[in-house]
């Protein structure tokens, strides 16, 4: 017999990037000669601030936390210019989306995202018994940027929560300001929630302000990629006090524990490091965009304002999963759009931009494919 709801007689699991052991031990590669390009991690590692913060707290951990990280939320709070009622940390950006869905969208009404899309959007949509609405022809598949009106004319009457997410996931493309007003504007019913995961790597101060002037819309961050805390598993969302209380009256108790806690409080003042790492980031785009003007099978999409990147695959007798088994005997981990990415096909690949010896084995290994 199955016990769970009709949403999960056939789940469908999110598809992380491998791990380089799995490709040091499968193909006899050095770890230290294998490129690790398909999980968007920060390639200075952790905050050494919030490693220290780590390290001091473990003397806490008998002690229960405070159930809704208050240390954290004063800090974010503080750091951004809103108040602590107005924030809400969850263990990694992850569960603050699978909070949104369950307290804003009942049961079969729909959520809408672009698509391609981050596919936790839809997994978790799908998990829950809501309807996901994947709007693959606002993206222009050549650019794989978002037509915004076609977006807004895909809002419907029951479409309860409304995803944007800058820099977008898988293309890295940008929004600008007064398009992403236009979307909350456009669906006053809805809740919007402004996924901003990586957008230090835009090198701008992304749009978090915009939370304190639209009751609907929820703006996310995470603490995985510019301050390298992945491993940890922080995440935070700022709106207005209500949307707030009813994510808090979902939340679990005590999602949140001691070292996330004092990790996340420490790499908020550790401002060299998010420098460093945005540094690295940026110039390796540009680098790494020069590079695929050598090859002539594979087109990188340009215009990326995160730490990856499309990758089209020119050649038509080939596609993503061979592309991607190959990249792998070579000792490079990207990750395969046929499989991580709905509705992107076999014609595309998302690589991480890192650091420059990585960039070169990506470029070199793409080039002596047969």
């Amino acid at each position: 017999m199955h016990y769970a709801h009709l949403g999960l007689e056939t789940p469908e699991y999110y598809v992380p990037g491998l791990p380089v052991d799995y490709v040091a031990d499968r193909y006899g590669i050095p770890l230290a000669d294998i490129a690790k390009l398909g999980s968007a991690e920060n390639p200075h590692g952790a905050s050494p601030l919030a490693a220290a913060a780590v390290q001091e707290c473990l003397d806490k951990l008998h002690l229960y936390p405070s159930w809704t990280a208050d240390p954290l939320r004063e800090k974010i709070a503080e750091t951004y210019g809103f108040n602590p009622e107005e924030i809400i940390c969850g263990a990694g950006e992850t569960e603050i989306l699978s909070l949104i869905t369950r307290a804003f969208c009942p049961p079969h009404n729909k959520i809408q995202m672009p698509g391609p899309c981050f596919p936790i959007y839809h997994l978790f949509a799908e998990a829950e018994g809501r309807t996901p609405v994947l709007v693959h022809e606002a993206t222009n598949r050549q650019s794989m940027e978002l037509d915004v009106d076609i977006y807004i004319e895909a809002i419907e009457a029951d479409t309860r929560i409304v995803y944007i997410t800058n820099p977008h996931s898988p293309s890295g493309t940008w929004l600008e300001e007064k398009d992403v007003r236009r979307i909350i504007e456009a669906c006053p019913n809805s809740l919007v929630v402004l996924d901003e995961a990586y957008v230090h790597y835009s090198d701008t101060p992304g749009y978090i302000h915009l939370a304190s002037e639209y009751e609907n819309l929820a703006v996310l961050r995470t603490f995985s990629k510019a301050f390298g805390l992945a491993g940890l598993r922080i995440g935070f969302g700022v709106a207005s006090k209500p949307v707030i209380d009813a994510l808090l009256a979902v939340k679990p108790t005590w999602n949140m524990g001691q070292l996330q806690i004092a990790g996340g409080v420490a790499a908020l003042d550790d401002e060299a490091h998010v420098k460093q790492t945005v540094q690295t980031i940026v110039q390796n785009r540009a680098y790494v965009q020069g590079r695929f003007g050598e090859l002539d099978r594979f087109r990188m999409i340009s215009g990326s304002r995160s730490n990856f990147f499309l990758v089209e695959i020119l050649d038509p007798d080939t596609n993503s999963t061979k592309v991607f088994q190959e990249l792998l005997k070579r000792g490079v981990i990207v990750k395969d759009g046929s499989i991580s990415f709905r509705g992107l096909h076999d014609r595309f690949l998302r690589c991480d931009v890192n650091l420059r010896p990585h960039m070169d084995r990506l470029v070199d290994a793409l080039a002596d494919l047969p």
